[in-house]
């Protein structure tokens, strides 16, 4: 009985590992942030997070350019930071703010959108201030 137990508290801890894994922010860079301006190709509103790509034009610099993976949050999380799965549709112009990957390579984490109206909108995890300012700097 008590190798039986042991084995299912094994994996039970083991499961546990692999989700705490997968909500972790380590790949990206937190201490610094990408503004990627240009064209959503897509847009998938879906958990377990939402998605979208940005095709960011060569006249931003090879850096930037090329089409980027941009990662938010859970869909029930960014519907109460004001997102729908209609906020964008492929072609429509975007201003993205988002922590980049350590590795350099094309995928951000969001912080935030710039809409056309100047409104902005959050992934949860940078909510706005009261006074319309947030917890860490902008670019």
């Amino acid at each position: 009985m008590k190798i039986g137990n042991t084995l299912a508290l094994a994996c039970l801890l083991s499961g546990a590992t692999v989700a705490y894994a997968h909500h972790s922010f380590a790949m990206f860079d937190m201490t610094k942030t990408v503004t990627l301006i240009g064209v959503v190709t897509e847009y998938d509103w879906e958990n377990p997070h939402t998605h979208f790509l940005v095709k960011v034009p060569d006249s931003a610099g090879k850096e930037l350019a090329g089409t980027w993976l941009v990662e938010g949050g859970a869909v029930n999380i960014m519907v109460r930071q004001g997102w729908s799965g209609k906020t964008f549709k492929a072609g429509d112009p975007i201003h993205v703010v988002a922590h980049p990957m350590k590795d350099g390579s094309k995928a951000a984490s969001l912080y935030y959108v710039i809409l056309p109206d100047g409104k902005k909108l959050f992934h949860d995890v940078a909510r706005p201030n009261a006074d319309g300012s947030v917890s860490s700097p902008q670019p």
